[in-house]
């Protein structure tokens, strides 16, 4: 069984004993965290998926360490305006082993009239066709080839032999 949650912003797929390095989370080593906010649970062909997410459903998982990713360097940089600024960047994170995956029914939707319901969204597309290939046909007639203008001709300046004037 695997599921999809979401923690810091981000979303990880897990499985039971995997190990995530997930976003810093505020607690020490040994401690059980649980994560709520599972978008996704699956197993084989058995899929739930959530409406945003599966209610009832969590995610546990033991903290392992924390600690703190590789140097990225940070480089800011415009060029021929004498403007550098290098620095360096380490990001916190916590890394979880997951021991359970619990796993409840998704979000469900209002329940549909059958007779009313049917009739309705097919009346809807109908018409949304109808209008799409009015506004096509409009769009085709107001698109007419504007008329090329005729490229300027240049003026050739006259070249003149030097005279008796010009050799003074």
């Amino acid at each position: 069984m695997y599921a999809v949650f979401r923690s810091g912003g981000k979303q990880y797929r897990a499985a039971k004993g995997d190990v995530l390095r997930v976003e810093k989370l505020d607690a020490e080593e040994g401690a059980t965290v649980e994560f709520d906010e599972v978008l996704l649970v699956g197993e084989g062909s058995d899929i739930k998926v959530g409406h945003p997410v599966l209610t009832g459903s969590t995610v546990s998982g033991k903290v392992v360490r924390q600690g703190k990713s590789r140097k990225v360097p940070v480089v800011k940089f415009k060029r021929r305006q004498n403007y550098l600024r290098q620095g360096s960047h380490r990001q916190f994170f916590t890394e979880v082993e997951i021991t359970g995956i619990s796993g409840a029914s998704a979000k469900k939707a209002a329940p549909k009239k059958e007779a009313a319901a049917d009739e309705k969204p097919a009346a809807k597309k109908a018409a949304k066709k109808k209008t799409a290939k009015k506004a096509a046909a409009k769009k085709t007639a107001a698109k007419k080839p504007a008329a090329k203008k005729p490229a300027a001709k240049k003026k050739a300046a006259k070249k003149t032999a030097p005279g008796k004037d010009d050799q003074d």
